[in-house]
């Protein structure tokens, strides 16, 4: 197998003006499945950061309050002791939009401002798309003295409420604004990855890119007034970053982004840059056997495309898909619109894979349903990514997004053949869960599920899916009678829209929900 022939060559990525190399090989790759897994990680490492070491961080929303670990502290506590130590801090914190639209202005500021407080330095960048974010969600550590405990994560994981939850799923006791029907703690699902080796260099350029485009970080005066007496429009130099790490895992990484293009363009990405979407499209040709897939949102037919495309083209491929049963907004309007999208993308999947086609929510053992926010896809077992990016049109062309593709240089010894075993592992892992076959602490270091073998076959995981999930709607249907069946997976229903609803909420699912980012010519083209 050549690396090649499912990463993006830097031709593919489309993009002159970056810095980042095409992939880096000889990385150790960990992922960290569930925000208190990924926080205690987080807090550990920190937490031994010392005089001219570096922290940089890019965030969509950060709550200063949030806690890492059980008893504290919160993550601008954490920040800022690292701070106080000696340590270079600095942050790209999303502006946000209004809180009462169910976003985190004025928490984003309150951390940006604890950050400033303690002697680092933290930017809300607005520099977007109208109406559009910054979405990525990364951390680099960098040592001054120990360049050997150099880390990076990445993922889909924010530094903010909600996201501290474990495999048990009862919710972070500091939770962010839902729909009710996801309770008071509302169940989240997410992953992040930890990466050692050649690649944590690469997330340090792609911070320090966007750290030093020249353009302000935002272009209304009010704003950039109140941001100067506040001293949060400094952006002093970066240190000149150091070699990157030595090789240390059998690991290949190549690091996915989404840029918009813009009138006033990133220096790094004149025309934006897709390579999210261009690399879906290159590894979905080359499925042959099963997609795995978890999303927040899968919206767009255009965007689901190469999808269906696949499943058109192998009559022996499946896709397992992981979704919320509810959208994370509720209004009149606001529910249907973020539904469109999924029920035009199932649709386009199910005519062009059948019974082939899989699609399930979650919910936790008290029947609550449980927010899926990760971003993970599988695909035959070889290729795997964790990111920030979901897939719709928002993601892939509008906001910016950081995604970390893996293929692991080892074999799967397991059949069937010509499987890596990161990426089977990675999928076994999602399924140990969703299937209540999960043993151990899911956060120890490089704990991988066992006796899930017979799971590699394709066929098997897709028919063990299947009849999880209708032991556990068979008991819903039956009153929940009797002992609770194991597992916690669900058939997804088909989203139901009425033809008034759709018809109203159909331009603000356009302008406001699922935005196209994307050059003129390839939105005519239809092109990435």
């Amino acid at each position: 197998m050549k690396l090649e022939d499912w990463f993006l060559t830097a031709e593919e990525r489309d993009n002159p003006d970056t810095r980042l190399e095409a992939w880096t090989t000889g990385n150790l790759v960990r992922p960290l499945v569930h925000g208190a897994c990924y926080f205690a990680e987080l807090k550990a490492r920190v937490d031994r950061l010392g005089k001219d070491d570096l922290l940089l961080f890019a965030d969509w929303r950060g709550d200063p309050d949030e806690r890492l670990t059980d008893d504290g502290p919160g993550v601008a506590r954490v920040l800022a002791l690292a701070a106080e130590r000696g340590a270079l801090v600095r942050g790209l914190i999303w502006r946000s939009h209004l809180d009462r639209l169910r976003f985190s202005a004025a928490e984003n500021r309150h951390l940006g401002e604890d950050v400033e407080a303690a002697g680092g330095q933290a930017l809300l960048d607005t520099r977007v798309r109208p109406g559009g974010s910054h979405h990525q969600k990364f951390v680099v550590l960098r040592h001054d003295r120990e360049p050997d405990r150099d880390v990076a994560f990445v993922g889909g994981i924010d530094l903010c409420h909600s996201r501290r939850d474990d495999a048990a799923h009862h919710g972070d006791p500091q939770a962010a604004p839902m729909p009710r029907v996801y309770g008071a703690r509302p169940p989240w699902h997410d992953a992040q990855v930890s990466i050692s080796g050649p690649a944590v260099a690469e997330v340090e350029k792609i911070f320090c890119e966007r750290w030093e485009d020249p353009a302000p970080e935002t272009r209304q005066p009010i704003r950039r007034l109140r941001d100067h007496l506040e001293r949060m429009d400094d952006m002093p130099p970066l240190p000149p970053p150091g070699p990157p790490p030595a090789p240390v895992g059998p690991h290949a990484v190549q690091l996915l982004r989404t840029y918009p293009y813009r009138r006033r363009p990133y220096p790094f990405a004149r025309r934006g840059e897709r390579s999210v979407a261009r690399a879906y499209r290159k590894v979905l040709r080359n499925a042959r056997s099963l997609v795995y897939l978890e999303d927040q949102y899968l919206w767009s037919t255009e965007v689901v495309e190469p999808f269906a495309e696949a499943l058109e083209r192998e009559p022996d491929l499946r896709m397992i898909i992981v979704v919320p049963r509810h959208p994370d907004q509720d209004g009149w309007l606001a529910g249907p619109a973020s539904l469109i999208g999924r029920a035009d993308a199932l649709a386009r999947l199910r005519q062009a894979g059948g019974d082939r086609v899989a699609v399930y929510d979650l919910e936790n053992h008290a029947g609550t349903p449980v927010y899926v926010h990760a971003k993970v896809c599988v695909v035959d077992d070889v290729w795997a990514s964790v990111g920030s990016d979901n897939v719709n049109l928002r993601s892939w062309t509008n906001d910016s997004e950081l995604s970390c593709a893996v293929i692991d240089e080892r074999p799967d010894p397991r059949p069937p053949g010509g499987a890596r075993r990161f990426a089977r592992e990675l999928r076994l892992t999602m399924a140990a869960e969703h299937l209540d076959r999960a043993e151990g602490d899911p956060c120890d270091d490089g704990a991988f599920p066992e006796g899930l073998d017979e799971l590699c076959d394709p066929v098997v995981a897709f028919e063990a899916f299947a009849a999880s999930a209708e032991r556990l709607e068979s008991w819903h249907r039956g009153g929940r009678r009797g002992p609770r069946p194991p597992g916690r997976l669900r058939p997804h229903p088909a989203p139901e829209i009425g033809r008034l609803r759709r018809r109203l909420a159909m331009p603000l699912y356009r302008l406001a929900v699922d935005p196209d980012g994307r050059p003129p010519d390839l939105r005519r083209s239809g092109e990435f």
